[in-house]
């Protein structure tokens, strides 16, 4: 979501509302942290939770969200970007025989996209 989008909540919610949304974030955030964790750790330093992990070539969640502008749309379209579309594979998605996979696949939902980016979002707030 743009910051117009935020900008017409904020105009249309009622104040009571905008608490609200922060209690209802909670959860999808937590999810978000656990797929990164499971999933994401493999490659990335995803939090101070795996501060010494990750691939040293990978760039870390925090510098992804702190240091591009665009963060947010390449959290969303990551699973297009690679090195990404030859590891990420999603429930009920078949393997085409003429691709195989070199290594263990990541297998995600499409609602774990959100989670990663709500999580991602949560990371990119805290030294603010």
């Amino acid at each position: 979501m743009g910051i117009k989008a935020h900008l017409l909540f904020l105009f249309i919610l009622p104040a009571g509302s905008i608490a609200s949304l922060a209690q209802d974030a909670a959860p999808l955030v937590a999810a978000g942290a656990r797929v990164a964790a499971v999933h994401c750790a493999r490659c990335h330093v995803v939090d101070e939770v795996n501060v010494f992990g990750g691939i040293s070539s990978t760039p870390s969640f925090p510098l992804l969200v702190k240091a591009l502008a665009d963060w947010e749309d390449r959290f969303q379209s990551f699973h297009t970007r690679p090195p990404h579309p030859s590891v990420i594979r999603f429930e009920g998605e078949v393997i085409a025989p003429d691709k195989p996979v070199s290594i263990v696949p990541v297998e995600l939902n499409y609602s774990d996209i959100e989670a990663i980016v709500a999580y991602a979002r949560s990371l990119n707030k805290r030294d603010q």
